[in-house]
């Protein structure tokens, strides 16, 4: 699964206007070739509330919006809006060849001290088929394009300064449940770090992984 975290727009193309908006704490809806979906998993941790949008569709190409307010307890996560792609699990990593996307973002509105990042999370397991998140799942992909507040990653950062996708980045490792996960952190010289027109190909990352950090070619995507 592909996950967006908490972030507000992506790249839409003349799309199908829906305007549709989800409130309930796992509430999803189709959007295009990916499904929307709320994910307050850590709700209980603090007091707020979140609600999504989508905006737009267009095949691959979606448009939409998150709006929250989180409040106490802020090392805790309480919120995981993300967009699920519909179309590329069950994939082994030796079949991937390509994984091109563009993701453009913003926040539209942000409060003093906010704690958040924007990622892609992508899961791999040994079976073929298998959910994100159990005991089917062998690792954790992330890859931050934002982080603010502090927050950090699982783990701790094993390398700095890697570049990949045109992009620099500092590696984080560490376990989480029965799965490894290894988050790339956007560690371009702006600050703070962040990119928000991301063009790239993810490939990049798998085959980084592959080559560097003994992740088989044999796992398959969730």
């Amino acid at each position: 699964m592909i996950r967006f975290l908490l972030s507000l727009t992506a790249a839409a193309l003349v799309a199908v206007v829906s305007g549709q908006t989800l409130t309930g704490a796992f509430d999803c809806m189709a959007a295009g070739d990916y499904t929307l979906c709320q994910n307050l998993w850590g709700e209980q941790a603090g007091v707020g509330g979140q609600n999504s949008t989508l905006i737009q569709t267009s095949g691959n190409a979606v448009t939409w919006m998150t709006n929250w307010t989180w409040a106490d307890a802020p090392n805790n996560v309480k919120s995981y809006a993300n967009l699920q792609h519909n179309t590329a699990m069950g994939m082994q990593l030796s079949q991937i060849t390509t994984a091109p996307t563009v993701w453009n973002w913003t926040y539209l509105a942000e409060s003093e001290g906010i704690r958040a990042d924007v990622s892609y999370d992508i899961w791999f397991g040994e079976a073929s088929s298998g959910s994100p998140a159990s005991s089917a799942s062998s690792y954790e992909i992330m890859i931050w394009l934002s982080g603010l507040g502090g927050i950090q990653p699982v783990g701790q950062q094993i390398l700095s300064g890697l570049q990949i996708a045109g992009h620099t980045w500092n590696l984080w490792k560490g376990p989480n449940a029965n799965w490894e996960v290894l988050s790339f952190v956007i560690a371009d010289p702006e600050t703070p770090p962040e990119v928000r027109n991301f063009n790239a190909d993810l490939n990049a990352f798998f085959q980084y992984l592959i080559q560097e950090q003994g992740v088989a070619s044999t796992q398959w995507r969730a």
